[in-house]
């Protein structure tokens, strides 16, 4: 075995067992909500506009077919993903024991499936926390992001070559260096398929070393806190697990890694793949120290990878990730909005659903530039009239341009947590 692959295995080894997880030997119980619990659920019911349902047209628009209960069978009785037993959220108003703002960020994340977001371009949601798109080439297949698990990510391509024809894959993109964009990459392609040429891996410049740097130098200390940022052990339900804001939840699969055959060193790099143009903007130091968004100029779609998505995100992680940039990563959505916010009719990301029409494009890219800009600025003014880290935990608040908006909720962590 050659050293490269020696490195590699043990690379994709320590990526499985800082995700994976185990179940509990018992579970208690849950207790009923607190009176406090109550009345701020209730609250906050009078205070955003539920009556809007237009993510939820958005999330359902273009759905082809899917599988029932976005069913992914393991090796035992334990499926590596299914939607089955999130039922619970097919009722309409809110458990008193939930937030009734997660409520309707965990019935979005619920809906899964196949969805054409545009001629040629299909994504694959609801099969594990992140988003499969597949770019239609001219003789082949391009996938941005294979998902957590190779068995959740071989699900999604089975279910979309049940619909649509079935060219080889011939290009896989990571946007990113985190795992769940990454780890499922050998349910779509193989080592052996990758080093005969049959098909490239491209990633952003700096995707190696940042994927050993946050999933095995700190793997056992991040794994650990992930248990309490993801919740993998919680039973679902009302009481228990209902969302992770981002997704539905972390599949419980093998997390695989193949080398990237070249690299995107240069931001606004063009290349033609099979027919197909793409615009790579470099953005590290965002989301993920090694990330990459992209614009497709024949199908005005522009991918926002994790730097827009529909809540607000971790500047400072639970699990103990790189922190991020808060005023570079609103410089990176800036730079998308000039350089192809004229130019996109959809906007998409590796999580959550489209937002299409030119002018909603706009929008939606400037609220998350504001908001990541409005809690970097906003701290340090705090910080330099010296308040302490608690302090301005408890004294920073959205603003009110931003505050009635649903992509800027904090359903991944919260404002506090920044």
């Amino acid at each position: 075995m050659s050293k490269t692959r020696r490195h590699l295995t043990a690379l994709a080894s320590a990526i499985t067992l800082a995700l994976g997880t185990s179940m509990a030997h018992g579970q208690i119980a849950p207790k009923a909500p607190e009176p406090a619990t109550l009345k701020a659920n209730a609250d906050l019911a009078k205070t955003l506009p539920f009556a809007n349902r237009e993510d939820f047209d958005d999330a359902m628009r273009g759905f082809i077919g899917t599988t029932p209960d976005a069913l992914v069978p393991g090796a035992g009785p334990r499926p590596v993903w299914t939607m089955k037993p999130y039922d619970f959220l097919k009722q309409h108003e809110a458990a008193d024991s939930v937030n009734p703002s997660l409520w309707r960020q965990a019935q979005l994340n619920a809906i899964h499936g196949l969805f054409k977001v545009t001629e040629r371009v299909y994504q694959v949601r609801g099969f594990d926390i992140s988003n499969m798109t597949i770019i239609e080439g001219d003789t082949s297949l391009i996938i941005v992001d294979t998902l957590l698990a190779s068995e959740a990510a071989r699900a999604a391509l089975e279910l979309y070559y049940q619909h649509r024809p079935k060219k080889p894959v011939g290009t896989v993109i990571y946007s990113h260096s985190h795992a769940d964009h990454f780890g499922g990459v050998k349910g779509v392609t193989s080592e052996a398929d990758v080093a005969a040429g049959k098909v490239q891996v491209l990633a952003p410049t700096g995707f190696m070393e940042a994927v050993a740097g946050e999933t095995v130098i700190s793997g056992t200390a991040t794994s650990r806190r992930a248990q309490y940022q993801f919740g993998p052990q919680l039973p679902p339900g009302p009481r228990g697990h209902v969302d992770t804001g981002l997704g539905k939840k972390i599949a419980l699969g093998t997390v695989t890694l193949i080398a990237p055959t070249s690299t995107i060193d240069k931001t606004m790099e063009k290349r033609v793949i099979d027919g197909v143009e793409i615009v790579f903007q470099l953005a590290p130091g965002s989301e993920a120290p090694s990330e990459m968004l992209m614009y497709f100029p024949q199908f005005r779609v522009l991918d926002m990878a994790e730097d827009v998505t529909h809540n607000m995100h971790n500047l400072y992680t639970i699990r103990g990730s790189e922190v991020r940039d808060g005023n570079l990563w609103s410089r990176y959505i800036s730079e998308a909005l000039e350089a192809f916010g004229d130019k996109s009719d959809v906007i998409i990301a590796q999580h959550h659903w489209p937002v299409a029409g030119q002018a909603r494009v706009v929008s939606l890219l400037k609220k998350q530039r504001d908001m990541y800009k409005f809690i970097n600025d906003q701290s340090l003014r705090l910080l330099n009239q010296g308040y302490l880290p608690g302090e301005i935990a408890e004294t920073l608040h959205m603003p009110a341009s931003l505050e009635q908006e649903w992509s800027t909720r904090g359903y991944y962590g919260t404002l506090r947590q920044r």
